[in-house]
């Protein structure tokens, strides 16, 4: 039988805890309290994705490697699915608007639109809206 998770449990290191909780529940994302201390809070995606942001000290102690340097090197990027292409910018642009920076462009490819944004802290993210009708008749 192969492997299938439940849940998915992302671990991203920030430099201020505080502001990158703000920073995403501009962008409407709530967080569980009670899996969140002073060092770690626990952003809900979905029903089964968490991102796990976490001071920088706390994120070394799970990994005896380096950090990457965001602001030089991309370790992810975490792609989220939308509703539809409007919900793709309305999220981007309130990232733009609330402190994050651009590092690409729309991408139009027909059946799949994307946009994405950085953090705060340079961790990468795109926003996807795929037309699965225009899919299914290629």
């Amino acid at each position: 039988m192969a492997f299938q998770s439940k849940n998915i449990f992302i671990n991203l290191p920030v430099k201020d805890l505080e502001k990158s909780i703000n920073f995403f529940k501009m962008l409407g994302f709530e967080f569980n309290l009670q899996f969140s201390d002073e060092t770690t809070s626990c952003m809900i995606i979905s029903d089964n994705i968490f991102a796990m942001i976490m001071m920088e000290e706390r994120f070394k102690g799970f990994s005896k490697k380096e950090m990457v340097d965001t602001t030089t090197s991309s370790e992810i990027i975490l792609t989220l699915s939308a509703e539809c292409r409007d919900q793709v910018d309305e999220l981007v642009n309130k990232a733009l608007s609330s402190g994050g920076k651009s590092y690409c462009d729309p991408q139009d490819h027909g059946f799949m639109y994307i946009w994405g944004f950085q953090d705060l802290d340079g961790h990468l993210w795109e926003i996807a809206y795929m037309d699965e009708s225009a899919i299914n008749q290629e």
